[in-house]
């Protein structure tokens, strides 16, 4: 879809927010908004908490790359960043894990608006699943 000279997947995702990444061992806090969802979020915020991931950086990637619309931007030995893109609109969720050398910490928020209708929880359910898969 184009609207004039902009395509509007390139609208609708705006940029990278810049508080992604591991600061003191924790990934960035959940949004206030219900969009996101995070395994280091107080486990009393039903809305925002996720239960750790048991697995690896590496079997996250895998699992990761198993989908479609998705490119893992940075790839590091106890951290892991990829976009997730819709598929009608193109809109994009950010996604993290980190190994905290007892589990994969899991931070999935979306870029754009306030309600995700449970897509971030649903996806990292769907990355647990695979993740912890026997292989």
């Amino acid at each position: 879809m184009r609207c004039g000279d902009v395509s509007i997947p390139a609208v609708l995702s705006w940029k990278r927010p810049g508080n992604l990444g591991v600061k003191d061992g924790r990934l960035a806090p959940p949004k206030r908004s219900p969009n996101c969802v995070s395994s280091q979020a107080d486990p009393a915020d039903g809305e925002h908490y996720i239960a750790p991931i048991r697995g690896s950086i590496g079997a996250a990637r895998r699992a990761v790359e198993s989908l479609p619309r998705t490119r893992v931007i940075r790839a590091d030995a106890d951290y892991l960043y990829a976009e997730f893109r819709s598929k009608l609109l193109g809109y994009v969720d950010d996604v993290e894990f980190f190994f905290d050398g007892a589990a994969l910490q899991v931070r999935s928020a979306s870029r754009m608006g306030r309600r995700d209708f449970g897509v971030n929880r649903k996806r990292v359910e769907t990355l647990r699943s695979l993740i912890e898969a026997p292989r």
